[in-house]
């Protein structure tokens, strides 16, 4: 096995995280990271990223922009080779999912 599968997982998740919360919900001041929309990031010895998230709901109005504004901020990174985003509604994002900060921010606590 050579150096190179040897992939520091834990930067380039703290990159990831960086560009994550660069975006943010149209309708809510919070990025996604800390309203919680984000479920999950894996990351291979690709270099290939998936991300689950989620929606404040169904219906929400970015749906469609969202995710894909997600995979093009994440493969802006370079060390990347691929990024696929997919949207989960289970479990149903709630409020208990967001941040202190983002509760803070919102006024909820």
């Amino acid at each position: 096995m050579s150096e190179e599968t040897n992939i520091d997982t834990q930067d380039l998740g703290e990159k990831i995280v960086r560009v994550l919360k660069t975006i943010y919900d149209p309708e809510i001041p919070v990025d996604i990271y800390e309203l919680g929309l984000i479920y999950d990031v894996f990351v291979n010895e690709d270099y290939d990223v998936k991300i689950l998230m989620t929606l404040t709901s169904p219906n929400c109005p970015v749906a469609e922009s969202l995710p894909v504004e997600v995979e093009e901020k994440v493969k802006s990174i370079d060390e990347l080779k691929d990024v696929e985003v997919e949207i989960t509604f289970d479990p149903p994002w709630t409020q208990e999912l967001m941040s202190e900060e983002a509760k803070l921010e919102l006024g909820l606590l």
